[in-house]
């Protein structure tokens, strides 16, 4: 068996899809993993370029990929959307982040450590609260509508509204 440079996964939530390329750039290894069997596969494998899509998940999978000394490529995925020929499917995909890694002009993420995303966990938490909020307020002020009371927009307003009916 040749020398893999280049392994191009598709991921999923449960199942991978892995194409593997050579320095010749001739396809060498085509297999479907589950999670387990995949970290197994990687851990037996000499160090080589991995490539995925920076999608969920993609940054954890990284990091494991990582620290066991491969080196680690995360493209956007609508910069791998270019390279895909045919019909779309998991090996099909796995193929054009293959093809997508090799070129010498492609635009990759680094991954996240765990700090940046508890960061970013944080912040995506804050908006949907914030989001939720406005939602409620705005709900409130269409049923006091169909009630006859228009109220001016605003959250201080609506604070104040709060406070008036319980008393």
């Amino acid at each position: 068996m040749s020398i893999i440079k280049v392994l191009g996964i598709d991921l999923g939530k449960s199942s991978f899809h892995v194409i593997g390329r050579d320095h010749s750039d001739n396809l060498i290894f085509r297999k479907k993993f589950s999670r387990n069997e995949l970290i197994t596969y990687l851990a037996q494998l000499p160090e080589c370029l991995i490539a995925f899509e920076a999608c969920g998940g993609a940054h954890g999978l990284g990091r494991r990929c990582e620290a066991l000394g491969h080196l680690v490529k995360l493209i956007p995925p609508q910069y791998v959307r270019p390279y895909v020929k045919g019909n779309k499917n998991d090996f099909i995909d796995a193929e054009a982040i293959c093809e997508a890694a090799g070129r010498p002009n492609m635009r990759f993420v680094s991954v996240k450590s765990v700090q940046a995303q508890i960061i970013l966990a944080i912040h995506k938490s804050r908006q949907g609260y914030v989001k939720e909020g406005n939602a409620c307020m705005s709900r409130i002020g269409s049923l006091l509508l169909e009630f006859g009371m228009s109220l001016p927009t605003g959250h201080s307003l609506m604070k104040r509204l709060f406070f008036w009916l319980s008393q």
